[in-house]
């Protein structure tokens, strides 16, 4: 045993412990990455296919080897289907602006209450809407779908974007650094199975744009006239405007934080709050 250790030491390399050190963090933060996901249940299955190729092999089981092997053959291509949504969502994650800059404290102050006052507005008169304020992750693709506005976040510009007789009414519009870069944008839609029934094309749109990003989405539902939050793949309904206005500058880390929020909403905001830092960790 002595001979074994000593023999180790003299064929280890600084360069080889940095080396293994790389691949558990790579391996760790995968892991985090998938865990409490469907993902982590695939990953479950295809770790029992390969217990049984190991004992398919062991026994000689030759007609379940051979089928084990075929199947495995082909993992690389199996892992990037299964796998594709949250791969592209790890790929989102690690490509990440760190030097990202926005409006600032007093601008977005300013942005959140005309936000806040325009989708109180449409909920009342039954106007559908879908605010996207983009964060760290970037939303450029989202926003050359529709049409290019640049120009400043105003209360009577959202509503005017949105009644049906605006000829941009249908789609998102996107804020990004404090400012409408865009409106009549196409958002992606949620692939969540069990996502709830009676949501319609713009609940769909406002989780799937918010599962693969770290964006904030303020959604209008013509049906109910209610005013939702989505953030994270998570969803809070029937917000008033107050409510609204302090979930919005909690999320964006102002100053008026959530103090004086109702207890539902805490709970909503810390499990958002919560699964960025899981996806960040």
């Amino acid at each position: 045993m002595g001979d074994l250790f000593v023999n180790l030491r003299s064929s280890l390399r600084l360069i080889d412990l940095l080396d293994i050190g790389i691949v558990a963090f790579i391996v760790y933060r995968v892991l985090l990455l998938i865990k409490g996901t469907r993902a982590m249940q695939m990953l479950t299955g295809l770790g029992i296919l390969g217990v049984g190729f190991y004992i398919s092999s062991m026994f000689e089981l030759f007609t379940t080897h051979w089928l084990f092997s075929y199947f495995f053959d082909y993992l690389i291509l199996i892992v990037i289907v299964l796998f594709q949504d949250d791969l592209r969502r790890a790929l989102t994650h690690v490509g990440k602006n760190p030097f990202f800059s926005g409006a600032s404290a007093e601008e977005e102050r300013e942005m959140v209450d005309d936000i806040a006052r325009a989708a109180t507005r449409l909920a009342k008169e039954y106007i559908g809407a879908l605010i996207v304020i983009e964060r760290e992750t970037g939303l450029k693709n989202f926003i050359d779908t529709g049409s290019r506005l640049e120009s400043r976040v105003k209360a009577e510009l959202l509503y005017a974007i949105f009644i049906p007789t605006s000829p941009i009414h249908d789609g998102a519009v996107i804020i990004t650094g404090g400012k409408l870069a865009a409106a009549g944008c196409f958002l992606p839609l949620s692939k969540d199975p069990n996502i709830n029934k009676r949501y319609g094309t713009r609940h769909r749109a406002a989780l799937g744009l918010t599962e693969d990003t770290d964006a904030i989405v303020v959604l209008v539902s013509e049906e109910a006239g209610e005013v939702h939050l989505v953030k994270s793949g998570k969803i809070t309904t029937n917000l008033n405007e107050q409510e609204l206005r302090q979930s919005l500058a909690a999320l964006l880390d102002l100053s008026r934080g959530q103090v004086n929020l109702p207890k539902r909403m805490k709970g909503w905001l810390k499990a958002v709050q919560g699964r960025e830092s899981h996806d960040d960790s």
